[in-house]
């Protein structure tokens, strides 16, 4: 159990005693960022990038860090989002394992690690300490606020519990709440790290792991960020050079797409704490913008005194489908907002915005550049 700090990583302290929505506070918490670009004078040209699921604060390379980041392909100099132009500030979410306080964390009422002693976490959680980490850096409004997947939803809470707090808002592959299909593999996921022996109620460690529950949930999970026209363009049903003669699993795979998910679900194994995983995936389950605004769906979308707003989803994607991204457009523009609505024709499913940045770099940029 340890976290996966980025070398050019800082730190934000949260106010002492941050309560949580569902009960219990945390003493001594953090939050992890990066900020890129460069700030002008007037302070006015500030982006807040929240993350997907298990992204860190990195988003791309700079001095401080040369090593590319996971939307390299969008921040930089002449990128789309223009580092010449912008000062980014990327954080890491509130519960995660890379930097943030989180499960992995020390408490320091103890000093041991939170474990499953961490508060409950919500999306509302994630949202008010990213507000918290933009006051704390000295910005009382925001140029634009930018969500990915969970980011997105954190987006939504933190521009609905926080009205005004940003002018333009873009929402990549976001939802007001999950659906059952989403939240039936994301179960399915949880249970299969807590039915891992090793896991032992999160009292694990680097030799008694639970191994297997988490190559089984990375699975689970990259079969929803992906579509079926991807495993089937991609794929088809082209084997392994495999020798079934030269094992003696009677079972081991013998299709690529199943190599695929097994080499992809070993690289991100000991990358990623599995309490987070636990914590991170429940409570985008239980977000309902609509219910945490103590008001409907639409209301809340309405209310937030945004000036334009770019909502973008895949026409592929089966995790956050794109009626969920054109219910968000609708919502946005009943209040008065300027909404652009992009449906996205790529064949990746709900991961496309990493796995297909050309699709999404060219109107993010032009967004960026109006007004």
């Amino acid at each position: 159990m340890k976290e996966f700090v980025p070398p050019a990583t800082r730190f934000v302290d949260l106010p002492e005693g941050f309560a949580m929505r569902r009960g219990g506070t945390l003493h001594g918490a953090r939050i992890a960022y990066e900020a890129l670009g460069r700030l002008n004078a007037a302070r006015d040209n500030v982006i807040l990038i929240l993350t997907g699921l298990s992204a860190d604060a990195h988003p791309a390379s700079h001095a401080d860090d040369p090593s590319p980041g996971w939307w390299e392909a969008m921040l930089g100099p002449g990128k789309p989002i223009d580092t010449n132009s912008w000062y980014v500030v990327c954080v890491n979410s509130l519960g995660s394992c890379k930097g943030s306080t989180g499960p992995a964390s020390i408490d320091p009422r103890t000093g041991e690690r939170y474990r499953l002693d961490f508060p409950s976490l919500r999306i509302e959680d994630i949202a008010d300490a990213a507000a918290s980490t933009v006051h704390a850096l000295g910005f009382d409004r925001l140029a634009c606020v930018i969500g990915t997947s969970m980011g997105a939803m954190s987006a939504l809470s933190l521009l609905a519990r926080h009205p005004g707090i940003a002018r333009t808002h873009i929402n990549v592959s976001g939802a007001v709440h999950a659906l059952p299909f989403s939240i039936a593999f994301r179960s399915l996921q949880r249970e299969a790290i807590r039915c891992d022996p090793h896991w032992n109620r999160g009292h694990y460690d680097a030799e008694s792991y639970p191994r297997h529950g988490m190559l089984t949930a990375r699975k689970l999970g990259m079969i929803t960020y992906r579509s079926p026209q991807e495993w089937e363009g991609r794929f088809g049903r082209a084997r392994t050079e495999r020798d079934p003669r030269t094992t003696d699993e009677p079972f081991a795979p013998d299709f690529e797409v199943e190599s695929f998910l097994e080499s992809h679900a070993h690289r991100f194994l000991r990358g990623f704490d599995p309490n987070s995983y636990l914590y991170l995936s429940y409570c985008m389950d239980q977000f309902d913008l609509g219910e945490s605004c103590g008001s409907t769906t639409g209301e809340a979308l309405s209310g937030m005194n945004l000036e334009k707003a770019l909502v973008i989803g895949v026409e592929t994607d089966i995790l956050f489908p794109l009626r969920q991204q054109h219910d968000i457009a609708a919502g946005l523009s009943s209040g008065g907002t300027d909404v652009q609505f992009l449906p996205v024709d790529s064949p990746q499913g709900h991961d496309a915005f990493l796995s297909d940045p050309d699709r999404f770099g060219p109107p993010i940029s032009k967004f960026l550049s109006v007004g």
